[in-house]
């Protein structure tokens, strides 16, 4: 998720095409093209520009409701209604044909992936693993870093988080030191340090030629 507004211009973007299967977008006001996995405009007068990344949640709905029940939904424009995306639109992208040649790295092009980038270091861990593990942790661009899988068992969120932690029933965990709990948000709901939140690592779910295309020395967490 990208701001809009760049040199204090707020800019309108139109999908422009596809590249390697990720969006290009252009805006109304100057005609430069944007890069949609990294907010950069790659042509026009705005090259080399970068929108102001906004940090973002891709969870299941469920969870979201019961984390904002006050929040609100964007309904469908129901003079496009019928040319939204299927609910398994995913299961037949699965099974399309990529362009970028993944062959070396020993990965299939469309495994799913959570991706995450703190600094220059990025890492990408095949989301059968967090699936399997629930609970992952390591050290990412010299910070400790911990991906969590949600109680849905599809959403996941990442943090900075040191010390050893270990996954409770559900989603909730508890870190070693204290014996706190800690739920899905990455807050301690009880224990000694009750109150206390950790912090947000943005994570993204990607395929993996699309990951590596723009992360080409990102590791793998094996």
């Amino acid at each position: 998720m990208w701001g809009r507004e760049v040199d204090g211009k707020v800019l309108t973007f139109r999908l422009a095409g596809i590249n390697n299967q990720n969006f290009l977008m252009r805006d109304e006001e100057t005609g430069s093209y944007w890069q949609q996995i990294s907010g950069v405009a790659i042509a026009g007068p705005l090259k080399g520009k970068r929108l102001a990344f906004i940090p973002w949640d891709e969870i299941s709905f469920g969870i979201w409701r019961q984390e904002s029940p006050g929040g609100t939904v964007l309904l469908p424009v129901a003079e496009f209604k019928g040319d939204y995306a299927k609910k398994d639109w995913d299961k037949a992208m699965a099974k399309t044909r990529t362009v970028v040649d993944t062959s070396r790295t020993g990965i299939a092009p469309r495994e799913l992936i959570v991706g995450v980038q703190i600094g220059a270091a990025s890492r990408a861990f095949a989301m059968v693993k967090i699936e399997g593990e629930k609970l992952v942790q390591g050290q990412l661009g010299g910070k400790p870093l911990l991906v969590l899988l949600g109680p849905d068992g599809k959403s996941v969120r990442g943090f900075t988080a040191s010390g050893d932690f270990y996954r409770r029933d559900g989603a909730s965990m508890m870190d070693a030191e204290s014996g706190s709990e800690w739920n899905f948000r990455g807050c301690a709901i009880a224990g000694p340090r009750i109150g206390q939140c950790l912090t947000p690592v943005p994570v993204v779910k990607d395929y993996w030629f699309d990951w590596h295309s723009y992360h080409p020395d990102t590791t793998v967490y094996r």
